[in-house]
C-alpha cells in the first residue's frame, strides 16, 4: 500500500479501505506503510481521526503504531499527546511502548519527560536495557554525568547487561572534565570491563585512549602495542600479572567450587547423588590426570566426520607427549552405532581413561572437579564456555579466579590450533599509573575466546 501525501477526509479513507483486498487489516497494512516511507505526521493523523469517528476508540496496537512514527521523526509534543492518551486509556502498558516514549523524549529538549517515565516503568517491571541506556545517553548529552551513572549503577544492580556502545558514550561525554569522582567511576567501567573479561573494540578503545589523554593535568600517554612473550610491555616496560594463580588462590577456587557447583543445587538435578560418588572414587583411584577432555563435546566438532573419529583425532593430538588424559564420555558411546564404532572405541581406550555417565547427566562439573583434583598443571576440552557455573559461585573474586583460571586452563578444541596459553593474564589490567587494554579490532557481539593480541598501553609521563 503506498500512503496519501496529504491527509484525506473520511469518505476518501473509505473508498481506499474497500478497494483493499483485506479490509479488516486496512488501517494495520496503511500504518506499518507509512512507518516505513515516513510519512507526514497529519497523513497518518487523518487516519487515526477517521478511525476515531468511525469505531468510537483506537486500538492500542494502533496508537503504538502511531507513536513509532512520531519517534522516528521526533514530533515531541505528538509524543506526549500520545502518552497522555495511553495512561487515560490503559492503566499499564508493554515494554515496547515504553521504550518508544523513552526513547523519543530522551532524544527532546523534554528529556527529562523520559526520566519520569523510566520512575513509572520501574513500579510494574525491570526496565528494558534499550529504556535504561536512552536516559543514560540522555543524561550524558547534557553533561549531567553523576545522573548517568546512577542509571547506570542500578541498571548493574537490576542485572541489566549494557551494551559496549553506553559504555563508550561515558568515555566520550566525559572528556576533558576534571572531576574525581567522575574518573573513580570511569575507572570503574575499566575493571567491569576486567571483571566479565570484555575486551574493547578498537573504537571504543579510541574512546578511552582519548579520554585519559584529556584529563587535565592528568599527563596520560596511550599507545598501542604488543605485549611480549615473556608477558613484558615494550612501551613502559611493565610486566603484566601472571595467567596462573598462587596456592593460595587456587585452593580457595577449589574449594568453592566444591562447595557451590558440584555440590550446590544445580548438580543433581543432572546428576544423581550416587553417580557422583562413583566419579569421584574413580578419579581419586587415578590421580592425577594432565588433560581431561568433554568427549561428548569434543566429538562434534567436524560435522561432516563420525563423531568417534573426532573424538579419536583429538586423543591422538593430545596422547603426544605421554600426556595422561581422562575422556568424559556418555554411556551411548558403548553401543554399538552409525557414530560410535565398537572398535575405535576400544582403540581409544588403550590411549585414555573413559568414564562414561548416564545419558542425562551434565558433563560439566564432572570436568571441573577432575581437573581441579588434579593440580595445577592440568587443563581441559570444551568449546562450552562454562557460564551456568561462574554465575553459582557466590562472591566476585571467585568468579574472577574461576575466569582467570579458565583463561589458563581451557583448550578450545577447533581444529586443535590451540592458542599457546600465555604467561600473562589476558584481561584490562592496572597499577594505578598504567592501564593494560586488550582490545579487539572489531565489535563482537558473542563472547569469544579467541584471546587479543592487540593491547593499549596508557601510562602517565
Amino acid at each position: 500500500v503506498q500512503p496519501p501525501e496529504k491527509p484525506l477526509q473520511a469518505e476518501e479513507w473509505n473508498k481506499l479501505r474497500e478497494d483493499f483486498q483485506s479490509p479488516e487489516i486496512f488501517e494495520e497494512v496503511m500504518l506499518n506503510s507509512m512507518i516505513r516511507c515516513n510519512s507526514p505526521i497529519d497523513v497518518a493523523k487523518s487516519l487515526l481521526t477517521h478511525l476515531a469517528k468511525r469505531n468510537g476508540d483506537i486500538a492500542y496496537n494502533m496508537l503504538v503504531k502511531y507513536l513509532t512514527l512520531c519517534v522516528q521523526q521526533g514530533q515531541v509534543s505528538e509524543i506526549l499527546d500520545v502518552y497522555d492518551i495511553m495512561k487515560v486509556r490503559f492503566k499499564i502498558l508493554e515494554s515496547g511502548a515504553y521504550s518508544l516514549l523513552i526513547r523519543g523524549l530522551s532524544n527532546s529538549n523534554q528529556w527529562r519527560m523520559a526520566l519520569t517515565v523510566l520512575e513509572e516503568v520501574k513500579k510494574i517491571m525491570i526496565p528494558s536495557r534499550r529504556c535504561y541506556e536512552s536516559c543514560i545517553e540522555a543524561a550524558s548529552r547534557h553533561q549531567e554525568m553523576k545522573l548517568a551513572f546512577e542509571l547506570y549503577s542500578e541498571m548493574l544492580a537490576k542485572d541489566v547487561v549494557p551494551t559496549l556502545h553506553v559504555l563508550q558514550s561515558f568515555f566520550d561525554f566525559s572528556r576533558g572534565m576534571k572531576d574525581a569522582e567522575l574518573q573513580k567511576e570511569l575507572f570503574g567501567i575499566l575493571l567491569y570491563l576486567r571483571e566479565n573479561q570484555i575486551y574493547p573494540h578498537r573504537t571504543f578503545m579510541r574512546s578511552i585512549k582519548l579520554w585519559f589523554e584529556s584529563l587535565p593535568g592528568g599527563n596520560w600517554r596511550g599507545r598501542l602495542t604488543k605485549i611480549k612473550d615473556s608477558g613484558q610491555c615494550p612501551v613502559c616496560n611493565h610486566q603484566l600479572e601472571d595467567s596462573n594463580l598462587t596456592e593460595e588462590e587456587y585452593s580457595h577456587l577449589s574449594e568453592r567450587i566444591m562447595k557451590d557447583v558440584i555440590h550446590g543445587t544445580d548438580t543433581f538435578r543432572k546428576t544423581s547423588p550416587e553417580e557422583l560418588e562413583a566419579f569421584q572414587t574413580f578419579v581419586e583411584n587415578r590421580l592425577p590426570f594432565d588433560i581431561v577432555i568433554d568427549g561428548l563435546n569434543v566429538s562434534h566438532i567436524k560435522s561432516r566426520k563420525m563423531q568417534c573419529e573426532n573424538l579419536f583425532d583429538a586423543i591422538n593430538y593430545l596422547a603426544k607427549e605421554n600426556a595422561r588424559l581422562l575422556v568424559l564420555g556418555r554411556k551411548h558411546m558403548l553401543m554399538n552405532s552409525s557414530n560410535w564404532k565398537k572398535e575405535i572405541m576400544k582403540e581409544m581406550q588403550n590411549k585414555a581413561d573413559f568414564f562414561f555417565a548416564e545419558n542425562i547427566s551434565e558433563d560439566d562439573p564432572f570436568l571441573l572437579y577432575a581437573t581441579l583434583r588434579s593440580g595445577k598443571h592440568c587443563r581441559f576440552v570444551s568449546r562450552d564456555f562454562l557460564r551456568d557455573h561462574k554465575a553459582c559461585l557466590s562472591d566476585s573474586l571467585t568468579r574472577h579466579l574461576f575466569r582467570k583460571w579458565q583463561r589458563g586452563h581451557q583448550i578450545f578444541s577447533l581444529c586443535f590450533s590451540q592458542q599457546p596459553a600465555f604467561c600473562y593474564d589476558c584481561v584490562v589490567q592496572t597499577t594505578g599509573d598504567t592501564w593494560h587494554i586488550p582490545y579487539k579490532d572489531v565489535f563482537e557481539e558473542k563472547y569469544s575466546y579467541q584471546v587479543p593480541r592487540k593491547w593499549l598501553c596508557i601510562h602517565q609521563k
